[in-house]
C-alpha cells in the first residue's frame, strides 16, 4: 500500500487509479477547505455557546448534546457554503469539476470515554462503505475541524484490501435506509439498533495506519478500504468532515476497486451532485449500479 503527499504532479486520473489499487493520498489544507473547517467550527461554537466544543463531556448531559447535534450536523450539511466549499476544493485539487461528482459534507463526531456513541454519534466499526451500497468507484474524503492526535482520529486497516471479510452486507439496502433508520439517528442515545453491515468474524485490527493531517488537511482513500473509528482515549472530542467523490467516466466504465466482500443492494448513485452545476448522476448511469432506478424515476 501506497500513501502520497501532496501528490500534485500526479493527474486526477492517475491518483484515482492509485486509489482503486489500494493507495491512500494525503493533501495539505487548501484555500477553500480551511473556509469549510471554518464555516464548521462557527457552527459548532454557536451551537454549543460557552461550553468548550472539545469537552462537553464534562459539562453537558449526553441528552442535551445530542439535541444540540441534531440541529447542528443538517445546520452544516445544508449551509450553501459547504457546497461552495467543497467546488473550491475540487478545483484546487485539479479534479475536472465536469465530470466530478460529490455527495453532501457530513460532520461527524466521537466522544471521549464512551459519552456517546450511538445514533448521531455513531462511532463506526471497522467496515468498507462497500457494504453501505457505496459503488467501487466512490473515494472518500476526510478532514478534522480541530487539531487531531492519535488517540482521537481514524484508523485505517490495510491488512484487509485483499482479505475478505465475513460481514452482513448481504441485509443492507440503502434505500431501506433512507425511509427507516437515517432520519431516526438522534432517537438512539444509548445503544443503536439499526440495522448495519458489521463484520461477523473476529477481526485482527492491527497493523493499522492512524495518520495525522493538519486542520484543513485531507486525505483520500477508497471506498473499498476496510477503517474505524478509534476509540477516543484523548479527552477531547473529535470533530471531522467527509464527503465522497464519483468521477464520471468511472461510472460509465464500471472502473474502481475490486469487491472482495461486499453483497448490499440499493446504491448511494443518486445521492452525488455535479461539481459545475450540482446536477445529479444521468438515470442511465444509474441505472448500471440499480437496475431499476429508471422505472423508479418514471
Amino acid at each position: 500500500m501506497n500513501i502520497f503527499f501532496d501528490s500534485r504532479k500526479l493527474s486526477d486520473d492517475a491518483r484515482r487509479q492509485e486509489l482503486y489499487q489500494g493507495s491512500i493520498l494525503v493533501h495539505s489544507p487548501c484555500p477553500s477547505a480551511l473556509k469549510l473547517c471554518q464555516l464548521a467550527r462557527d457552527l459548532i461554537e454557536e451551537a454549543f455557546g460557552p461550553v468548550d466544543p472539545l469537552k462537553v463531556q464534562e459539562t453537558l448531559p449526553v441528552e442535551k448534546c445530542v439535541e444540540i447535534l441534531a440541529a447542528l450536523k443538517p445546520k452544516f450539511i445544508h449551509h450553501p457554503k459547504s457546497k461552495e466549499c467543497i467546488q473550491g476544493m475540487l478545483a484546487e485539487l485539479n479534479c475536472d469539476l465536469a465530470k466530478t461528482y460529490f455527495d453532501v459534507p457530513r460532520m461527524r463526531t466521537a466522544f471521549p470515554a464512551g459519552y456517546l456513541k450511538s445514533g448521531i454519534a455513531y462511532a463506526f466499526h471497522p467496515h468498507r462503505d462497500t457494504w453501505y451500497s457505496a459503488p467501487f468507484c466512490q473515494i472518500n474524503w476526510w478532514m478534522p475541524i480541530y487539531q487531531l492526535n492519535s488517540e482521537n482520529c481514524m484508523a485505517i486497516h490495510p491488512h484487509y484490501w485483499s482479505r475478505p471479510v465475513r460481514n452482513g452486507s448481504s441485509e443492507y439496502n440503502y434505500d431501506r435506509w433512507n425511509q427507516d433508520s437515517r432520519k431516526n439517528a438522534a432517537q438512539h442515545i444509548k445503544t443503536d439498533t439499526r440495522v448495519q453491515p458489521k463484520p461477523e468474524e473476529p477481526m485482527e485490527l492491527d497493523p493499522q495506519i492512524r495518520l495525522l493531517c493538519d486542520v484543513g488537511g485531507v486525505y483520500q482513500f477508497s471506498a473499498a478500504q476496510m477503517h474505524s473509528t478509534v476509540p477516543n482515549t484523548s479527552g477531547l472530542t473529535r470533530y471531522s468532515i467527509d464527503f465522497r467523490t464519483v468521477h464520471l467516466d468511472d461510472v460509465w466504465g464500471r472502473i474502481g476497486a475490486p469487491n472482495i466482500d461486499s453483497a448490499c443492494t440499493g446504491t448511494t448513485m443518486r445521492d452525488y451532485l455535479r461539481g459545475t452545476d450540482l446536477s445529479h448522476v444521468p438515470d442511465e448511469a444509474v441505472a448500471l449500479y440499480d437496475p431499476g432506478a429508471l422505472v423508479a424515476a418514471g
